[in-house]
């Protein structure tokens, strides 16, 4: 049921479920049904008359048309042929025409926009009154969007944008998505003198920077002889003196941990710091 030729079979299913219509017989045009001889009870055979697919194009902000790369518009002419027994005569035709056509119209989900109906023929072959009509059907398809419709199995959004769905390259995954919505997160901390501090941030991030908001970089104490360093970033396995990336976020080093004249100050105390993580 992923191809378009399902959609008159979804349409009978749906009609044969409405108890305004119980006493009408639906069924599919193709394959072909044999009818009753004479014909005794009202029939109407749906089927799929054409189908057009073109590109999708919505209007920005400035009331330009944008094409929408990933998107189609679909209109389709559906067919329905009304089979009435003579003894009901030509006026039950138009009757059972205008339920049917109001039924979906209101009713369901489908987006009829037009219906007609052309003359009622004599079928000698069963003893019925015949009429023809159509209705107009358009919907839009999207991959990324859901659909409230009844009838979504009658078009396989495959065929329209296949290779964006299947391509990893182009159709990013869930995870990276919920890193591309939250990138980059900014929190700050006052330093309490601790040599070590470990941050929980629930996960393990992949990019922490940490910086003091009131030192340089890196500051020169004549009097001790120490290159006092106030920033550090890390990542993965690396990063530079005074922090590392831990399973649940990262841990900073105070006046501990330096490499001969540099000592990280990452927790000075009453000092005000800011940090940087991605996830």
């Amino acid at each position: 049921m992923s191809t378009t030729s399902a959609l008159p079979g979804e349409i009978v299913r749906w009609l044969s479920s409405q108890r305004q219509l119980s006493d009408i017989t639906f069924l599919t045009e193709y394959p072909a049904i044999k009818k009753a001889v004479p014909l005794k009870k009202v029939i109407v055979a749906i089927g799929l008359q054409s189908l057009q697919l073109t590109d999708k194009f919505t209007e920005n902000a400035d009331g330009v048309l944008e094409r929408q790369e990933y998107c189609r518009t679909a209109t389709m002419q559906i067919s329905l042929a009304v089979h009435v027994p003579f003894s009901r005569g030509g006026h039950t035709c138009h009757e059972v025409f205008s339920n049917v056509a109001d039924a979906l119209t209101f009713a369901s989900d489908l987006n009829i926009e037009e219906s007609a109906c052309g003359q009622i023929v004599s079928d000698r072959d069963t003893d019925a009154l015949v009429l023809t009509g159509t209705l107009r059907i358009t919907s839009d398809f999207c991959p990324a969007a859901s659909s409230a419709m009844h009838f979504q199995s009658f078009l396989n959004k495959d065929l329209l944008c296949g290779t964006h769905i299947r391509d990893e390259q182009l159709h990013l995954t869930q995870e990276k998505v919920n890193r591309w919505n939250h990138p980059v997160q900014i929190a700050e901390y006052t330093g309490n003198g601790n040599s070590t501090r470990t941050f929980n941030l629930g996960f393990r991030p992949s990019y922490v920077s940490i910086f003091s908001q009131e030192h340089a970089a890196a500051e020169y104490n004549a009097a001790t002889g120490i290159n006092e360093v106030y920033a550090a970033q890390a990542s993965g396995a690396v990063g530079s003196l005074g922090v590392e990336v831990t399973s649940t976020g990262f841990r900073i080093y105070n006046a501990n941990g330096g490499v001969g004249n540099n000592m990280p100050y990452l927790n000075k105390p009453l000092n005000r710091y800011a940090y940087i993580y991605i996830q």
